[in-house]
């Protein structure tokens, strides 16, 4: 697999039959589009930019960074602009006035972001951006989402349409975010007439500077299995999903929600083989308690429910998507190697990253006893910050 860094980190394009891989011109359009992108000075956000050069048809792409010290733009391409803008800001339709197509990048999906500021940032932020578009004048926004909305269930289809009803429990966490930004998705349209929204699903998102607790689950000692079940591992690079989120901008004909992820998916014992790591097997009841009990006490960001989206399986299907003309760049295979390149020399229990001393500990122990360390550590953490 190419370096993330070459030719634009292997830019996710239209597949001509007669194999020539060059952008194909975006059709049916009275006029090119400008494009706005928000979170431009994050990973995604800059990929996304890249991908809107890339792939043609945007007359002007406008890079919106918060306010305050000036982003990194070396991933940008030239000729974009930069406007400072605060997700938060009621002013931000002001910065809007000229933009046709908002592409919202702007998610927070850190383990280590405290929840209420989380959910301030993604879930206000969607709701300020979308009044604010409408306001504006903009024509149609698409925003970023993830396919755990569908719920990780044993009943569930392998793999699930975009169609499948979303059965995710909002319990808090990310994923009620997730929700919480899809009904505003759908309701945006009602309440502002002439206002479009394309909603992207992607599966578990690898790639530079992503840190999730999916990434973290294989930053620990061994991979925890909870007994009895069977997941299915599916991935998406960064650099697909920032392709689809332009490839969306450039195509006013894609509305409603799309499924974005490498095609199929791996086995745990696949996962196994590649990453090289072992497995702790452990019976439901036990994971599912020690977690809820460590989340309940502060010591861990993933609630107990996070534990389902690695006991049974949430793959989705990208028919949709790909019938549409957009095909991922990356497989499954490429994309969970991207992830284990970047938490290389991380170390993290129950999502909670460890200390090195901590982490030692972890990785000489064996069996159930791996987890047993790790909580202890977790204990010892917060026992300490109580004394001090």
């Amino acid at each position: 697999m190419s370096s993330p860094a070459d030719d634009g980190k292997r830019t996710a394009r239209l597949r001509a039959s007669d194999g020539d891989t060059r952008p194909a011109p975006v059709e049916g359009r009275a006029r090119p589009l400008t494009v706005a992108v928000t979170g431009a000075s994050d990973h995604v956000g800059a990929a996304v930019l890249r991908h809107l050069a890339e792939q043609g048809g945007a007359r002007r792409s406008i890079g919106l960074v918060p306010r305050g010290p000036k982003p990194d733009r070396e991933e940008w391409p030239a000729g974009v602009v930069q406007r400072s803008a605060d997700l938060l800001d009621p002013t931000l339709a002001e910065r809007l006035s000229d933009v046709d197509v908002l592409v919202h990048a702007d998610l927070d999906t850190s383990p280590d972001t405290d929840p209420a500021e989380r959910t301030r940032h993604n879930v206000r932020g969607t709701e300020t951006v979308l009044t604010a578009a409408a306001a504006a004048g903009v024509r149609r926004v698409i925003l970023r989402s993830s396919a755990m909305v569908y719920g990780a269930l044993p009943d569930n289809p392998v793999p699930l349409p975009d169609a499948a009803p979303l059965r995710a429990v909002p319990d808090g966490s990310l994923v009620a975010d997730l929700l919480e930004i899809e009904r505003l998705g759908r309701r945006a349209p009602r309440a502002h007439p002439g206002l479009r929204v394309t909603v992207l699903r992607p599966a578990i998102v690898t790639g530079p500077g992503v840190d999730t607790v999916f990434t973290r689950h294989f930053e620990a000692p061994r991979l925890l299995v909870v007994k009895d079940t069977e997941p299915c591992w599916q991935f998406c690079h960064l650099e697909d999903l920032a392709g689809a989120l332009a490839f969306a901008a450039l195509h006013e004909e894609l509305e409603g929600a799309y499924n974005v992820a490498s095609p199929g998916w791996l086995g745990q014992e696949q996962i196994e083989e590649s990453s090289g790591l072992r497995r702790m097997e452990l019976p439901a009841g036990l994971a599912l308690g020690a977690a809820e009990r460590l989340h309940r006490l502060h010591l861990t960001p993933a609630p107990a429910t996070d534990l389902q989206y690695v006991m049974h399986p949430w793959a989705v299907s990208t028919e949709r998507l790909v019938s549409s003309g957009f095909e991922p760049e990356y497989s499954n295979e490429e994309a969970f190697q991207a992830l284990l390149d970047e938490v290389a020399g991380h170390h993290a229990a129950l999502a909670r990253r460890l200390g090195k001393k901590d982490a030692a500990a972890s990785l000489g122990a064996a069996g159930a006893t791996v987890a047993l360390v790790g909580t202890a550590a977790l204990v010892r953490r917060a026992r300490k910050k109580r004394r001090s």
